[in-house]
C-alpha cells in the first residue's frame, strides 16, 4: 500500500517527534519546575545589569495554576551569560493585583534606569500593564506608574517581553484589548494596538486605533499577544497570535501610531504567542513559534513543536523552521529572548499535554549562535 509522504511526515511527528535532522541542540541551563503550592512558574525576562551578571524576572504563581490564580514575581541571577543560575527565588513584586501579577518585559532605558513591565490583574475586566523603574540596578523599584489611563481600564494583555525601544527612544507596549468599561461580555478576539512613550515611560498616550482582523471571507479572526519589531528602514512591524491557523501582521510608518490592516503573515501556527527579535551583529530577526508548516489547517492545534527560523529580508520570508523542543507530548510557548555573547537565550513555558500541566513548569535554555545558520 502506498502511504502519502504527508501523512507518513504526521506519523513520525505524533510518534516520535519532528525528524531529527531538523533539530538544534539546547542546553538547558535552568529548569523551573513545580512543587506543592507552586503549581506554575511561567512569562519572564531578561536584563543585563552593569557589573556584567543576568538578571531574569518570571511570575511565580501560589495559588493555583489558572491565569487568574494568585501570583508575584520573584528572580533569579546568573554570573556567567546564563549557563549557571542562583538556585534561591529573590522576591520582586508581591501579589499586588486584586487576582495576580503576570507578564515581566524588562528594558534598559536611554536614562541608564531599568523599566519592569507587568500585568496588574484586579479582575476579569480590569487588567492593566503598569511599569516600574530602578535606578539602583534592580535593587529596590519605584512605586507603579500606569499605562492605561483610567477612563480605558479594562482587559488588557501585555505579553512577557514584548515592551521595545524605537532607535529615537519611542517606548511601545504592544496590547490586545478583550473588554471596556460598559461591555457587557469580553470580546477573546480581541483588538491591538500600542501604547507608547516618549518620555522614558514616565507618561503613556493611547494609540489612535485598536484594529481588529478578519480573513479573507470577512469573518472576524482573533488576534492576541501581539509582538512589536522595528525594521531597518524605520516601519515597526506588528504580529499577533490567531485563531487562523497562521500568524497575522501589520506595519507602521509613523512609529507605531497608525497601521496597515492587519493580514497573514504566511507563518503556520496554532493558537499560541510567537516572538521576533533582532539577531546582533548579523541584522537577520529572529522568530521563535511552534512551527506547524508541515500541518493541515485542521491540525494546527497544540503548542509543539517549538522551532527557530531566521529572516534575512525583514521577514518577508523566512527559513525552514529549526526546532528547538521535539516533544509531541510538550506544550512551548511564552518565549523570551536575549542574547548574550555567543549564544542565544531563551526562557519559555515547557508544560505538558495533560489536565493542569499545559501551562506549568518553565525552562531557560542557551543556543550558540553559530549553530542557528546550519543547513538541517
Amino acid at each position: 500500500m502506498n502511504v502519502p509522504p504527508r501523512l507518513l511526515a504526521l506519523a513520525a511527528f505524533f510518534l516520535t517527534g519532528p525528524l531529527v535532522a531538523a533539530e538544534l541542540a539546547p542546553i538547558v541551563a535552568l529548569e523551573l519546575g513545580i512543587s506543592e503550592g507552586n503549581p506554575r512558574n511561567t512569562e519572564g525576562d531578561f536584563i543585563t545589569l552593569k557589573d556584567g551578571r543576568l538578571l531574569y524576572i518570571y511570575t511565580r504563581f501560589t495559588g493555583g495554576g489558572d491565569d487568574h490564580d494568585r501570583a508575584d514575581l520573584v528572580s533569579r541571577v546568573s554570573n556567567d551569560g546564563g549557563a549557571t543560575w542562583s538556585a534561591v527565588d529573590e522576591p520582586v513584586v508581591g501579589n499586588e493585583g486584586g487576582l495576580n501579577v503576570m507578564s515581566v518585559s524588562l528594558l534598559r532605558l536611554d536614562d541608564g534606569k531599568i523599566a519592569l513591565f507587568y500585568l496588574q490583574k484586579n479582575s476579569l475586566t480590569d487588567c492593566r500593564p503598569v511599569v516600574r523603574f530602578s535606578s539602583d540596578e534592580a535593587v529596590t523599584w519605584s512605586e507603579p506608574t500606569a499605562i492605561i489611563p483610567d477612563a480605558e481600564i479594562g482587559y488588557y494583555v501585555l505579553n512577557n517581553d514584548r515592551v521595545v525601544a524605537l532607535g529615537e527612544g519611542r517606548l511601545l507596549a504592544p496590547v490586545a484589548k478583550h473588554h471596556a468599561p460598559g461591555q457587557e461580555k469580553a470580546d477573546w478576539n480581541g483588538e491591538v494596538g500600542c501604547y507608547f512613550s516618549d518620555d522614558n515611560g514616565l507618561t503613556w498616550q493611547s494609540p489612535k486605533v485598536l484594529q481588529q482582523a478578519f480573513d479573507a471571507a470577512g469573518k472576524r479572526v482573533a488576534t492576541q499577544e501581539p509582538g512589536v519589531v522595528e525594521l531597518k528602514d524605520g516601519r515597526v512591524l506588528l504580529w499577533v497570535r490567531t485563531g487562523a491557523g497562521e500568524l497575522y501582521q501589520a506595519h507602521s510608518g509613523d512609529r507605531g501610531l497608525t497601521w496597515s490592516p492587519l493580514v497573514p503573515m504566511g507563518v503556520a501556527s496554532p493558537q499560541s504567542p510567537a516572538s521576533i527579535e533582532r539577531v546582533p551583529g548579523s541584522g537577520e530577526l529572529l522568530l521563535v513559534w511552534n512551527d506547524h508548516t508541515d500541518l493541515l489547517l485542521a491540525e494546527r492545534t497544540l503548542r509543539t513543536p517549538l522551532s527557530l527560523a531566521l529572516s534575512s529580508d525583514e521577514g518577508l520570508t523566512w527559513s525552514p523552521g529549526r526546532i528547538i523542543e521535539p516533544d509531541p507530548r510538550g506544550w512551548y510557548c511564552y518565549t523570551a529572548i536575549d542574547f548574550v555573547e555567543k549564544h542565544l537565550l531563551l526562557a519559555y513555558v515547557a508544560g505538558q499535554q495533560s489536565p493542569g500541566k499545559h501551562l506549568s513548569a518553565s525552562r531557560v535554555t542557551r543556543i550558540p549562535l553559530a549553530d542557528l545558520r546550519e543547513t538541517p
